[in-house]
């Protein structure tokens, strides 16, 4: 078999899901190419951490993303490269260009895996109630992999992969780049966090994330996450919420204050390290999944436990 693992860079680096694709590929079997887009420079770095012989698209129209540039990069890799399977990580980049990209090659396509054994691949369905085994029958597969699905690879190699340029006639782009504004997330990504204090409805109202909850996240030197009704309400961005919808996490600590427990959050985070829910309801499912549960009044709680752990921080 052979592999094409397609590198996403954010913020002018390798984004961390790009290692665990390599992981994912180890898993899988076989020969190893990889593909990164817009960087030579990041090539050779993504090829001395286990890309293997790496394909480097350095075309200055393929500095930011453009669908149709990303896409025709990545069939010509195909083609160089022979690659019967496409890894691409399920972010924003993903969930565009992969469809196309399988589209193009009348392949099989596989979105959003976080499992894969015999050559089958492990996806939730029904907003993560269940999880199906996918095998595709065609003779090409472009897979998507949740970030966080596996731990990136940590393969430093003195000598590294071959980099090679890429080959590339694009066709007309129907786009063009203008310009990046930042969001008021300031570009969050909960995947890479150790530490995740998350908020959901039971915190009342939008100003008690500010007072309640980001203070016990800072305490912690960890990130601020957020439960869908959060985000739906309009209390946070998009980039906060923890879940199947939001971004799936699995840090070492999980703190979820005032969320109920629905499945969508849960399938978002229950891979956790350690999980601490504290809410009000007894009978909340969160506590399903919680190694440990605190029952009580967040506001009592929470402010306390902030107090403790600074003070303990010094």
């Amino acid at each position: 078999m052979s592999l094409l693992v397609v590198a996403e860079i954010q913020q002018g680096a390798i984004r961390e899901a790009s290692y665990e694709l390599l992981a994912f590929a180890a898993r899988i079997g076989g020969e190893v190419s990889s593909l990164v887009i817009g960087d030579a420079a990041l090539a050779s770095e993504f090829a001395k951490r286990g890309g293997g012989s790496t394909w480097s698209a350095s075309d200055a129209a393929l500095a930011n993303y453009n669908v149709d540039g990303y896409a025709a990069a990545i069939l010509a890799a195909v083609e160089a490269s022979g690659a019967d399977t496409v890894l691409i990580s399920n972010t924003p980049v993903g969930w565009d260009v992969a469809p196309r990209v399988a589209a193009a090659l009348d392949a099989g396509f596989v979105s959003d895996a976080f499992d894969v054994q015999d050559g089958r691949y492990r996806r939730r369905v029904f907003n993560g109630k269940l999880d199906a085994w996918v095998r595709s029958s065609a003779a090409k597969t472009v897979v998507s992999v949740q970030p966080g699905a596996l731990p990136a690879i940590d393969n430093q190699n003195e000598g590294g992969g071959e980099v090679k340029e890429l080959a590339l006639e694009l066709p007309k782009l129907r786009a063009r780049f203008l310009e990046t504004r930042e969001s008021d997330a300031g570009g969050v990504d909960l995947s890479q966090a150790d530490v995740i204090v998350s908020g959901g409805r039971g915190v009342g109202d939008p100003e008690k994330f500010p007072e309640v909850i980001q203070p016990l996240a800072e305490a912690l030197g960890g990130a601020m996450g957020a439960s869908r009704p959060v985000v739906d309400a309009g209390w946070l961005p998009h980039e906060y919420q923890v879940g199947s919808s939001g971004q799936v996490v699995t840090p070492k600590l999980y703190i979820a204050i005032g969320i109920s427990g629905a499945i969508q959050h849960l399938v978002g985070m229950k891979g956790s390290n350690y999980i601490i829910a504290i809410n009000k309801d007894p009978d909340a499912p969160i506590f399903e999944v919680a190694q440990l549960g605190v029952v009580g009044d967040l506001f009592e709680i929470v402010p306390a436990l902030t107090s403790a752990v600074t003070a303990a921080r010094g």
